[in-house]
Parts: structure tokens; sequence; C-alpha cells
């Protein structure tokens, strides 16, 4: 395999040097900022990265009052306390997206996030015990136990939340693949998601850096060749 040291010297030259690299990075929450995270933002951002899924994001940004407004601040105990006809009169509100299955997703979420919460004292809690080097592991209970966390959801749900892990997005893999890593041009097998953790986990203790700054640089070092602005503005999209 590439060592990660080649990968990132690749990343800053197309980027302009390691210093213009590293304004194109951010750094995950520590696991004391995880865990206080409230469970009503871990709801809406479940809610946000769900809407946004498939939609143009700034359109979803727009309307993103509404959607605090109408889904009561997302506090999981509020919604889950809403009777059937609260929910079917949100697929007509004109201040949300009117997609009758994502807004099933919420209250599915309300009661992940509620059911979460009872086992580890909060959602937040429950991402910074999560074991750091094992992002599949936790993507795979964002699949199975939410609705909709699936496919690429899950990992930015992760990434706008402020926990560390990796987001194996088309320019990561075509990273991972030039660099000797045997692996699907579109990965999903759990023999392929394995071989991306342990090589992820293996650049992540070779270069010192979290995996969220090890896919970020992997992804810059290959493939399009977005210019500085524009990848500096997707920095706070959290995406690779």
């Amino acid at each position: 395999m590439v060592t990660f040291a080649t990968i990132e010297k690749r990343a800053a030259k197309r980027k302009g040097g390691q210093r213009d690299l590293e304004k194109l990075l951010s750094k995950p929450l520590t696991k004391k900022q995880l865990a206080a995270i409230p469970d009503d933002r871990v709801l809406a951002e479940m809610a946000r990265r769900i809407f946004s899924a498939g939609f143009a994001w700034s359109v979803i940004e727009k309307k993103w009052p509404g959607f605090e407004e109408a889904f009561l601040g997302f506090d999981p105990g509020r919604l889950l306390f809403q009777p059937d006809d609260y929910w079917h009169e949100l697929a007509a509100d004109k201040r949300i997206v009117r997609n009758a299955r994502k807004i099933k997703a919420v209250r599915d979420n309300a009661q992940f996030v509620a059911d979460i919460a009872r086992e580890h004292g909060s959602f937040g809690k429950f991402l910074a015990e999560w074991p750091a080097d094992d992002t599949v592991g936790l993507l795979d209970v964002l699949a199975k136990r939410g609705s909709r966390l699936g496919g690429n959801t899950g990992p930015y749900l992760l990434r706008f939340l402020g926990r560390d892990g990796f987001i194996a997005s088309k320019d990561v893999v075509i990273c991972l693949r030039d660099a000797g890593l045997d692996i699907a041009e579109k990965p999903a097998s759990k023999r392929d998601m394995k071989k991306i953790q342990d090589q992820m986990n293996a650049w992540a203790k070779e270069s010192g850096r979290p995996l969220a700054q090890v896919s970020r640089i992997c992804a810059m070092s290959i493939g399009e060749n977005m210019d500085n602005e524009t990848l500096a503005r997707r920095v706070g999209a959290g995406d690779d």
C-alpha cells in the first residue's frame, strides 16, 4: 500500500502547499463535546441529512427555520407525544419539503433517538462512547436501528454532528484503489467496508490525524481538483 505521507504530499501539491491544505481541514469534536450534544440537535441533524438526500441542500437550508417550527424544535419527547393527525398534516405543511416518507422517518428517528438516550444517557454520549476506530460498526447501527440513515446519509450525519469518521465518497474510493486496496468501485459489502476501515485506521495511525482529515486529504489527492475557495465552503458542509 502507498503510504499516507505520499498521499498527503500529493494533496498538498494540488492545493498550493501544506499551509493551504491545512486550511481545508476541520477537526472533529472531542468526546466531551460529543457527549454534550442535546438529543433534539441530533434528531434535527438526522432530519436535515434525510431531507437533503437527493435534493438541493441550499433549498433545505433556506427553509430550515420552518422545519424547526413544524417539527417542534425536534424534541423527541414532544414529537413522540403527537397524535397521527399531526404527522398527516405535516405532509401538507408549506414550511417544509412535503415528502411523506421522509416525514415518517423523522417520527421513526425520534423513537430511535429516545431509545438510544434511554440506553446510554443521551445520543451524544452514545456517539462519544463508540470506539473511534469503528466507523463501520457505528454506521451499521444507524442503518439498522434508524430510518433512512443508510447509504451516504449515515456518514454525512456523523460528519455534520462532528463525530470523527470517514466518508467512502467517490474520490476517497478512487484514492484507496489507486493506493492498492482491493475493493470494488462502489464498495458496499462488509468485506470491502472492513478493508476500508482497516486502511483508514492504519493511515490515521501513521499520520496522527483523525479519520475525518485522512478521508478528506485522500479525496483531495485525486479525482476532480476543485479550487480552494469552493473546497473551503464545502468544509462546512462536511463534504469529501
